[in-house]
């Protein structure tokens, strides 16, 4: 049994929340999403919360219950409060800068990576060595996330790479002389 699928959803002031048969609209103080879900999930939306019901036990509506439950709160979260993911570079001569609306990034190849971000999502450089990106769809910040820590992965051996703030890189030893 679904125990996330079973919690209501409270809407928080400031946010809309419209049910046009299976497509879910949220419009919010950072911006709108709308998303389709599965034609079997009962969408219910009233007096200040959404509620997500399944027609049956069977193992798909069990598992689609607590995603559609997530997915809709991740979207109410997103346009009132909005998502970020911190990432470092660690590295000599490893290092990011913001052109314009693009983020020039040098991390040991022989040319830089430009990444241009896509719309809804903003990515800021505090430090030459710090990147934030920003946005009210949690999928698409992790994505964007995830394809920047892409360009260079944090190695075991240095530690050298570009990784998530906080995240813990188990190093490994070299060789050692004999």
């Amino acid at each position: 049994m679904s125990r996330i699928g079973l919690k209501p959803i409270k809407i928080p002031e400031g946010v809309e929340v419209k049910l046009d048969g299976k497509t879910v609209t949220v419009k919010g103080p950072k911006g709108e999403l709308t998303r389709t879900f599965h034609k079997d999930m009962n969408i219910i939306v009233e007096d200040k919360e959404v509620r997500i019901e399944r027609p049956s036990d069977l193992k798909e509506h069990r598992s689609l219950h607590g995603t559609t439950r997530s997915l809709i709160s991740n979207m109410v979260e997103g346009v009132s409060k909005g998502f970020e993911k911190k990432l470092e570079i660690i590295g000599v001569g490893y290092r990011a800068s913001k052109q314009g609306n693009k983020v020039v990034i040098n991390a040991g190849y022989s040319h830089p990576v430009e990444i241009e971000p896509l719309d809804g999502i903003e990515i800021d450089v505090p430090k030459n060595t710090e990147l934030v990106v920003k946005g009210i769809n949690k999928e698409m910040v992790g994505k964007i996330a995830a394809n920047i820590r892409a360009i260079r992965p944090p190695e075991p051996y240095k530690g050298k790479g570009i990784r998530y703030a906080g995240e813990y890189v188990r190093r490994k030893e070299g060789k050692t002389a004999k």
